[in-house]
């Protein structure tokens, strides 16, 4: 007997041959589909797309045997991705991608013996020795093209604490840490040994992208009790300043040096670096104003068409992140407003500022995220070919948790996601207007209803 017809919510990707891009949005689609929790159909449209639809029960419906289907609220990620790369991510032979499933996606907690031995697997993985002996000696001046670069130990400190390393894992990254932590202004802010054309045999000093960095890496490495850290805390509270697109962190000049823009004007990087640091504590010590902060840094991003603050700009290579992400950039963005909820859920919340973390997260996907939820990277720093972040040939499992992980944390904003057309976003300052579209085979999303219903 032929089953009745059945209206279902879906969570559409569809793949069409407008512009040779793939396209990937929500809808309601009618159609026979077997009793399962979750089903993948295939069907066609008038556009002449395929259309696989990730069906999504209605509330209290039941399967055949009479138990009722599992909700799908927890999976807004996998929504957004298009795909769950979960069993691709577990199957991988980079450890550190494992455990960066397992604790980020999956919430094992460290002494799950799955943890337990991806962490280990990954201390003993060539590749984290290679990061590890990158690490330079902190007292010895060496001369850097800027704070992205990979050689900057703080960037090369973070990255490990992403992939599994932790307090006390490795005594050469427990003496850096140490040293890091003598080497500090009487106002509170860490320094470094820099070699620059106005101390060409190294000084010490302290930028905030200096200061933020290194105060990150310490926290992430277990000290965030240190005196030093606190006071280099309370100094990133203080250093907090009011601009005209409300209050965050400014550029703030160090040995003759300031970055290349208006005094006044918020610096994006040293904003994300210091949100990202104050996400990694407890609500209570955080500073009353850091809201404040990242809702400033969504409010740059609002005025990407007619302001470039320090030169950072929104367009193409804002969304396409550059691997590792040690940067500005869409994802670092993401990373560090993920630890806010506020700003998009409960009564503080403002529709602005949720519109544009979905605007954000669909770029994300957009110009990242191929059809089948993987990343391949695009862009990537030569240092690391060893790794699959570090080569754009394949798909990396490592780049395509890590941006699992950051979407993850907003679940709930699946469908104000999918309603993004990113291509009807404007531009960045010194653009035709007209934001310029992913490359072929990547995704952009749009609202699919007429397409599928």
């Amino acid at each position: 007997m032929t089953k009745p017809m059945a209206r279902h919510e879906a969570t559409v990707t569809w793949r069409g041959n407008s512009n040779k891009l793939s396209m990937r949005g929500r809808g309601t689609v009618t159609r026979r589909f077997p009793d399962i929790d979750q089903t993948r159909c295939q069907t066609s449209c008038a556009a002449r797309a395929t259309v696989w639809a990730i069906i999504v029960p209605w509330p209290g419906e039941r399967r055949s045997d009479n138990r009722p289907v599992a909700g799908r609220d927890e999976t807004g990620w996998v929504l957004m991705l298009g795909a769950d790369p979960v069993p691709w991510l577990l199957a991988s032979d980079e450890p550190a991608t494992r455990w960066l499933t397992l604790t980020s996606l999956l919430d094992r907690p460290f002494d799950d013996p799955d943890v337990t031995a991806s962490h280990a697997a990954a201390l003993a993985d060539q590749g984290t020795a290679a990061l590890i002996g990158r690490l330079p000696d902190w007292e010895v001046p060496g001369k850097l093209s800027g704070h992205d670069s990979p050689a900057f130990a703080p960037n090369i400190l973070c990255l490990l604490a992403r992939m599994g390393v932790g307090r006390g894992d490795s005594p050469v990254v427990e003496a850096l840490l140490e040293a890091m932590l003598r080497h500090q202004e009487e106002n509170g802010r860490f320094a470094t040994l820099a070699v620059s054309r106005v101390t060409p045999t190294g000084a010490w000093g302290a930028l905030l992208c200096d200061t933020h960095a290194i105060t990150e890496a310490l926290i992430r490495f277990g000290h965030d009790d240190a005196p030093a850290v606190r006071g280099a805390l309370a100094r990133m509270e203080a250093d907090l300043a009011a601009n005209d697109a409300g209050i965050a962190w400014p550029c703030v000049a160090t040995l003759g040096f300031r970055g290349p823009g208006r005094k006044a004007d918020p610096c994006p990087q040293v904003t994300v670096e210091a949100l990202r640091v104050f996400a990694l504590l407890p609500g209570e010590r955080r500073p009353a104003a850091v809201v404040e902060a990242a809702r400033t840094l969504l409010a740059v991003w609002r005025r990407r068409g007619t302001s470039q603050p320090y030169m950072f700009g929104h367009g193409l290579r804002f969304k396409t992140v550059k691997w590792p992400p040690f940067w500005y950039g869409v994802l670092g963005v993401l990373d560090a407003l993920g630890g806010y909820p506020e700003l998009w859920r409960g009564d503080g919340a403002r529709a602005e500022d949720r519109r544009s973390i979905a605007e954000l997260a669909a770029c994300l996907v957009a110009y990242n995220v191929d059809a089948a939820g993987r990343v391949t990277p695009q862009s990537c720093y030569r240092v690391f070919e060893g790794f699959s972040f570090g080569q754009k040939k394949l798909p990396s499992p490592f780049a395509t948790a890590l941006v699992a992980a950051v979407l993850r944390r907003f679940d709930d904003l699946a469908e104000d996601v999918a309603a993004v057309d990113v291509l009807s976003l404007g531009s960045s300052k010194g653009g035709d207007g007209t934001a310029r579209p992913p490359k072929p085979g990547l995704s952009w999303v749009t609202d699919a209803s007429e397409a599928v219903g």
